[in-house]
C-alpha cells in the first residue's frame, strides 16, 4: 500500500467513527469532507494512470492533467447532490465548498507525506495557497450549478464555462507553485488576493445580485 492510502486511512479513521455520533447537520458537513478527500485520492490514481498512458512527466502531468482530472473530480459528486438530493441552496454551497475543503486537506496532507515538513514558511505559504486555490474553483463550481440550474437552457453551457475557468485557474496555480523562488510565492498569493477581494465586496454589501 503506497503512502497516500496510509494518510487517507489515517485522516477518514476518526471521521468515519465521528459520524456514528454527529447529529444529521454536522454529519453532513464532515460527509463532504470526506468525499473531497476521497475524491482526491481518486484523482492521484487516474492522473497516474493517464500520465502513464501517454508518456507524460511529472511538470506535464501537473500542468496539464491534474488540473483536468481534480475539477472534474470534484464537480461530479456536487452534481449528484444536486440531481438525487436537490437541497436547498445555502446546503449546497455549504456542502461544494467543504468537498473543496476536504481535496484541499488531504492534497496538502500527501504532500507533507512526500516532501516532508522541515520548512515551516514554506509549508504555510503553500497550505493556506492550495487551500484558497480550491475554494476559489468551488465558488467557481457553485456560481455555476446554483446560479445557473434553474435555467435548464444555461444548464450545461454554464457548467461546461465555468468548470474550465476552474481548470484554468488551476493550471495557472500549479504552473506558478512549481518554479522556484518568489514565483512560487505569488502563486499561493493569487487565490487568496481573490479570496480577500471577495470578502472586500461582502463587507461592502456588493453581492452582484446574490444575498450573502
Amino acid at each position: 500500500m503506497s503512502s497516500i492510502e496510509n494518510v487517507y486511512i489515517c485522516l477518514a479513521a476518526p471521521m468515519l467513527l465521528a459520524l456514528l455520533f454527529l447529529q444529521p447537520n454536522w454529519r453532513r458537513v464532515l460527509l463532504f469532507v470526506l468525499t473531497g478527500m476521497t475524491a482526491c485520492l481518486l484523482s492521484a490514481y487516474i492522473s497516474t494512470f493517464l500520465a502513464a498512458s501517454i508518456g507524460a512527466d511529472l511538470d506535464s502531468a501537473a500542468y496539464e492533467i491534474a488540473p483536468f482530472v481534480e475539477e472534474i473530480m470534484k464537480l461530479l459528486p456536487v452534481l449528484f447532490y444536486l440531481m438525487v438530493f436537490e437541497p436547498q441552496r445555502k446546503h449546497a454551497i455549504g456542502g461544494i465548498q467543504m468537498i473543496a475543503v476536504g481535496f484541499a486537506t488531504f492534497e496538502n496532507a500527501c504532500y507533507l507525506s512526500g516532501y516532508g515538513a522541515e520548512n515551516l514558511l514554506a509549508l504555510t505559504v503553500r497550505g493556506f495557497g492550495t487551500g484558497a486555490m480550491h475554494v476559489v474553483c468551488g465558488a467557481f463550481t457553485a456560481v455555476g450549478l446554483l446560479f445557473l440550474w434553474d435555467r435548464l437552457w444555461l444548464r450545461a453551457v454554464g457548467t461546461l464555462c465555468l468548470l474550465s475557468l476552474s481548470i484554468t485557474f488551476h493550471g495557472i496555480f500549479n504552473i506558478l507553485v512549481n518554479q522556484p523562488g518568489p514565483v512560487s510565492v505569488i502563486g499561493s498569493v493569487i487565490p487568496l488576493s481573490v479570496i480577500g477581494v471577495y470578502l472586500a465586496a461582502v463587507r461592502k454589501k456588493v453581492y452582484i445580485g446574490v444575498d450573502p
